[in-house]
């Protein structure tokens, strides 16, 4: 007999769960800097012209297509008809893989820093670059050691993704997102209030609103156009595996449009949160993005910010209930595969996914300081290059994983299972569907190009488009 499919308990499950895989470390480092670098509200407006209609369109084609097929990633190819598009999926697949091996050592980190903030704040403040490069073992003139202290929390935070994930949809993933989500969002709002009431905030939150189109050039479209595209989970099998999920009664149209929501409103809080602390306590000059600004810069904002100890806890909570949302939904992608192609049993196979790709993770962060690990990597900008191991890792995903991944499930629906099918899964039992002219069009022809664009670009310029 058939093992029955697990499904969403909930409506709310899903969206939540959806929401949370969607909502990760990028949408609070990642887009404040991008934000400020393509000219506040100039990139604002870009980015949700490109969520509208490329971002939703893409998560749309992979719900409903994951809805049709009620099996993984790899698997739903072969069960609506074309096995030789099963390379798409192992291509998404191998993309969680990999991201999971240092999105769980990055969310050990985080766990170090609330545990930080909360113990030993002023250490922190005394040298935040310090305190950041000792974490991972580097101990100043070419002095390093293991960095034993991210490893081990990296394997906590990893336990912590095991354990929901064996538990399985409805009791792990949905269960913690009822619950991660709603305070993610709370703690947002904490460090919204806190933000925008800071003497100099109004400079921030007037650069965030006003268009400066001088600052606006195709690079700031390109990474408008890789934001949306790892925020919103969009080329890693998350959504096809989540959408699998899904009973045929839900109006996946509706549930696609309040999940991007969610997802953009994160990510435009967090702007509307970091851009005008900063420029409130250390200036407009020293407005970065990535995993250095949010370890090192972002010491010297709660330093200087009444009570800003505590709001340093929330921030760094508010991180880990991001990394564990996104983390968990990339874990299930890969037992899902597993448990379901080869009949492995959930638990061992959670355990083993989980402890190979910490194993793996730990040579990224033994990269970071520690390690002169090396890959390898090409574009025409630069030729050959041999960069730290965790930038190669980065490169693997962000520039030919996730792109070619969207790109193979565009041509999928656009052009092999055809537009008309996704509509038709789309407007089960009744529900009408009054975009889907728009959206063929969207699925045929613009987003293919939009992938095309990201992959030329950067191989042809060397730049980073996440």
């Amino acid at each position: 007999m058939e093992k029955k499919r697990p499904q969403w308990g909930s409506k709310i499950g899903f969206i939540l769960a959806a929401a949370g895989s969607a909502v990760g470390l990028g949408n609070i480092w990642k887009f404040p800097g991008r934000a400020f670098e393509g000219g506040g509200g100039s990139f604002l407006l870009i980015y949700l012209l490109i969520v509208l209609f490329l971002g939703a369109p893409l998560m749309l084609t992979e719900l409903s297509v994951g809805r049709a097929s009620q099996t993984n990633i790899v698997g739903t190819f072969r069960r609506l008809g074309h096995r030789r598009f099963s390379w798409v999926g192992l291509i998404g697949i191998g993309g969680a893989f990999v991201i999971t091996c240092y999105y769980c050592h990055v969310g050990g980190w985080v766990l170090r820093y609330v545990l930080g903030y909360a113990t030993e704040a002023p250490k922190i403040y005394a040298d935040s670059i310090d305190y950041f490069y000792n974490m991972l073992g580097y101990h100043g003139e070419g002095a390093t050691i293991f960095p034993w202290v991210a490893i081990l929390f990296a394997a906590i935070f990893m336990t912590l993704n095991a354990v929901i994930i064996i538990r399985g949809v409805e009791s792990g993933i949905e269960k913690f997102n009822k619950i991660g989500m709603p305070a993610l969002f709370l703690l947002l709002l904490i460090l919204l209030v806190r933000a925008v009431t800071l003497d100099g905030s109004q400079a921030g939150l007037h650069y965030m609103v006003s268009l400066d189109w001088s600052k606006v050039s195709f690079d700031t479209f390109l990474a408008a156009l890789g934001q949306a595209f790892y925020s919103l989970s969009i080329g890693v099998s998350i959504m096809i595996t989540y959408g699998s999920y899904l009973p045929r009664t839900e109006n996946i149209a509706r549930n696609t449009a309040v999940v991007c929501a969610m997802d953009t409103l994160v990510a435009i809080l967090a702007g509307f949160i970091i851009v005008p602390a900063v420029f409130a306590t250390l200036g407009e000059q020293q407005i970065g993005k990535g995993g250095g600004f949010a370890f090192v810069s972002l010491a010297k904002v709660f330093e200087q910010m009444p009570g800003g100890t505590f709001f340093g806890v929330v921030f760094y909570l508010l991180l880990l209930f991001a990394a564990l949302s996104s983390c968990m939904s990339l874990v299930e992608s890969i037992v899902a595969f597993l448990t379901e192609h080869f009949s492995w049993q959930r638990k061992g196979t959670t355990i083993s996914v989980c402890a190979v790709m910490f194993c793996i993770g730990c040579l990224y962060t033994c990269s970071q300081a520690a390690y002169p690990i090396k890959g390898v990597w090409f574009d025409a900008a630069n030729g050959i290059t041999f960069p730290a191991f965790c930038d190669f890792m980065e490169f693997l995903t962000d520039r030919i994983m996730i792109p070619v991944c969207a790109l193979g499930c565009c041509i999928f629906v656009g052009w092999v299972w055809k537009p008309e099918k996704a509509i038709a899964e789309i407007e089960q039992n009744g529900i009408r569907f009054g975009l889907a002219r728009t959206y063929s069009i969207l699925v045929k022809y613009v987003a293919p190009l939009a992938i095309l664009t990201i992959l030329v670009m950067s191989f042809a310029t060397g730049s980073t488009l996440s």
